[in-house]
């Protein structure tokens, strides 16, 4: 169990709290923030430490300078926003070396209570390589930190894990990555049973640790989207044009047969929807398992498929999902998607949980975010958490 310090557990009255948050939002070319969802996510921890009478320095990277200040990567849409979504102002220290003189001259007047959020911490190169002069001067700011932003959590950075090393007072977590860690690391290591994980997603090579450490752990492990065709090739049957891993059918083979020794059910698509192009108007038709013609390619699990999965998720009280079952973006190629989405939306009593990245925009997209009992913020993050690995973020954390 990971048990950390969080806001819950610090008194931040009269500090300075430096806070670390995902403010990485898309922009447009006005640079108005088109979704503004990590933000949203951000205010409960902003709004306790204000209530706490806590100096609250917010900081967060966006995009990817690369270790220099670019104008339309700059946090000063946020700040204003921030102000917006909070109802009191958010003084913008717009330095490009992050911690420079106006950084400093506004922490130096702040009063309990007060906001300031600091430039893109990108913008300064020793960020990514968690340099320590650059965690010096973040920490030189700040008597307590706050780490709430989960999307960078696997990242060793300055602003999340080098800071931690110099600053004098409590390193704490807020409650985004509080959630993560309940939800994403205790769930998977002391699941409710039965617990069911459902993989899609194009690669199987991407979720390898994945698997291992499910199998591990699951009752059930349903394979879909587009890592399921290299286990129908290693089953020598013909999967047309479709995504194919061939230097991963032994592996494929291995997995089966891990799962089989584990007692763990291994579900993989029994039907496909097949399409002659990459597009959602191209031909396309259902066909059977090893029935996929040499001109087509798989683009979505079949209705079959999708019944057997939906019944395999209908009595686990733990579920976690993390990659969709086809090209959802495409609405002839979305059905599975939304067949798997339904079943954990129809659960009573379960925990269900969506780890990050495309299934988390899928969920969104159809509507099925508010049924399910988290979906993570991190894509990358969320990932490492399923593989069974330490994130460097949560471990610099405090423990209680």
């Amino acid at each position: 169990m990971l048990n950390k310090k969080s806001v819950d557990d610090i008194n931040v009255k009269g500090k300075k709290v430096l806070v670390r948050c995902d403010f990485n939002v898309p922009l447009d070319a006005e640079l108005n923030i088109t979704d503004e969802n990590r933000l949203v996510a951000a205010l409960p921890t902003i709004k306790k430490l204000i209530a706490d009478g806590g100096k609250v320095i917010l900081c967060s990277h966006l995009g990817k300078p690369k270790g220099e200040p670019k104008p339309e990567l700059s946090l000063a849409p946020v700040a204003k926003r921030m102000a917006e979504l909070l109802g009191q102002e958010v003084k913008f220290a717009a330095d490009d070396n992050v911690v420079g003189d106006n950084a400093k001259a506004a922490v130096a007047e702040m009063k309990d209570g007060e906001v300031v959020l600091l430039e893109n911490t990108r913008y300064r190169a020793e960020e990514t390589k968690n340099g320590e002069a650059f965690s010096k001067e973040l920490a030189s700011l700040a008597d307590v930190f706050v780490n709430d932003a989960f999307g960078t959590a696997h990242r060793a950075h300055c602003s999340n894990v080098g800071v931690t090393e110099f600053v004098d007072g409590d390193c704490a977590v807020g409650y985004l990555m509080q959630k993560e860690i309940d939800f994403l690391g205790n769930a998977v290591n002391n699941p409710e049973r039965p617990f069911v994980a459902i993989l899609g997603g194009a690669k199987v090579s991407s979720k390898i640790s994945v698997i291992e450490n499910l199998l591990e752990k699951v009752d059930t492990l349903i394979i879909g989207g587009g890592m399921a065709y290299t286990f129908m090739a290693a089953h020598g049957e013909e999967v047309g044009k479709s995504l194919l891993e061939e230097d991963y059918k032994e592996y494929a083979l291995k997995m089966e047969k891990k799962a089989e020794e584990k007692g763990v059910k291994l579900l993989i698509p029994i039907d496909t929807v097949v399409a002659d192009d990459f597009s959602n108007d191209a031909n396309f038709k259902t066909v059977g398992r090893g029935e996929i013609p040499a001109d087509m390619e798989g683009l979505d699990i079949g209705p079959e498929s999708a019944k057997l999965f939906a019944d395999a998720v209908a009595g686990a009280k733990t579920v976690v999902w993390n990659g969709p079952m086809g090209c959802f973006e495409m609405s002839n190629f979305a059905a599975g998607t939304i067949a798997v989405a339904e079943a954990m939306a129809a659960l009573k009593d379960a925990t269900t949980i969506i780890g990050g990245g495309d299934s988390a925009a899928a969920c969104n997209q159809l509507g099925f975010g508010d049924k399910m009992t988290h979906i993570s913020t991190g894509g990358g993050a969320s990932l490492e958490f399923l593989e069974g690995k330490e994130l460097p973020g949560v471990v610099a954390a405090d423990n209680k």
